[in-house]
């Protein structure tokens, strides 16, 4: 089978042969039709992540396609379904952390010593084929395509997820900083629920697709965000955790920031004078937080509500959306067809 491997650590991403893959207990195999490319795959292909214990590396954690093959012990998928992969595969059911029994999240996956993550432990989704474990897959909505499910598999069950653990109220004013791959979904999530959205930016040229998109009001920071009489929730989407933290200046008495992004090179610092203890404001984190929260972001993409904005790429021109990542050239996820 032909998979998008690569061979050296910020190399170029290759389409090459590699063995096909088979089922074991309790899994499935899936001919993948459409899978995302997230900037963590980039991050992986480039050693930020360590070495992949697959050789050779395939990265990537947003695969959907068609199950083609049910391992044994395997009752809640069928050979035909159309079905989306996680990041989060299995656990190991036996380290500390896992003997309080939690179920398959981003959290679970970070606090389990030998979690099966795709892309990450074990083989990934940008492949011809790919081989999850039954019950981290979710069955897609009839009528929705692979290629605008690839991105809510991770992108979109991360910003769903983190307007979520907000739990923002009626007539509240929620606030997205960064649009890009999760917060041009972020926006379309919140406008859907019915709250007055904010887009927070510094990119003057976004403004008029973004208001497009949903958003009630545009401005460039959290001084800006505050004149207008600043937001409840602030979703933290954007890359820059230094971002947020410039961001609360804008957010509310009583407001939550749920942080959904992912900075490597920054930790969260609140500003000097924020006041933040008398605010009686809160910091939240947020990741893929349960699989019912998928299935319910994958439901309001195939309601015609929120639409991802991608650009599709074929199999061969891996290394080119890879690359245009890279240079934050994609509006706003990139979806490989394998």
């Amino acid at each position: 089978m032909k998979a998008a491997t690569v061979p050296g650590f910020a190399g170029s991403w290759e389409l090459t042969e590699v063995p096909m893959v088979s089922a074991g207990p309790g899994q499935v195999v899936i001919r993948v039709r459409a899978s995302g490319l997230c900037h963590n795959d980039v991050l992986c292909g480039d050693g930020g992540f360590g070495r992949l214990p697959v050789d050779p590396p395939v990265f990537g954690h947003e695969a959907a396609g068609e199950v083609v093959e049910v391992g044994a012990g395997v009752t809640t998928r069928e050979v035909g379904d159309r079905v989306g992969t996680t990041w989060v595969q299995a656990l190991c059911g036996r380290c500390d952390y896992c003997r309080t029994n939690p179920p398959l999240t981003g959290t679970a996956g970070m606090g389990c010593r030998r979690a099966s993550l795709s892309g990450l432990t074990v083989q990934g989704g940008h492949a011809e084929y790919f081989v999850a474990t039954a019950a981290s897959t979710v069955l897609l909505p009839d009528g929705l395509s692979f290629e605008l499910a690839a991105p809510v598999l991770c992108a979109g069950y991360t910003a769903w997820s983190a307007l979520r653990a907000a739990r923002p109220q009626p007539g509240e004013r929620v606030a997205v900083v960064g649009i890009g791959g999760l917060g041009h979904l972020a926006v379309q999530f919140a406008n859907a629920c019915g709250y007055q959205t904010i887009a927070v930016t510094r990119s003057p040229d976004k403004h008029e697709l973004i208001s497009g998109l949903g958003a009630d009001q545009v401005v460039a920071d959290g001084k800006q965000l505050a004149e207008i009489g600043g937001a409840d929730v602030i979703l933290l989407t954007a890359s820059s955790t230094p971002a947020g933290a410039e961001a609360l200046q804008g957010l509310r008495e009583g407001g939550r920031l749920v942080m959904a992004n992912i900075d490597p090179g920054n930790s969260f610092t609140l500003p000097a004078q924020s006041q933040f203890w008398a605010r009686r404001q809160q910091i939240l984190g947020a990741s893929h937080d349960g699989l019912q929260y998928l299935a319910e972001a994958l439901e309001l993409v195939a309601s015609g509500r929120v639409t991802p904005m991608i650009e599709q790429f074929s199999a061969d021109r891996v290394n080119d959306a890879v690359e245009r990542l890279r240079d934050g050239d994609i509006r706003f996820r990139a979806v490989i067809s394998y």
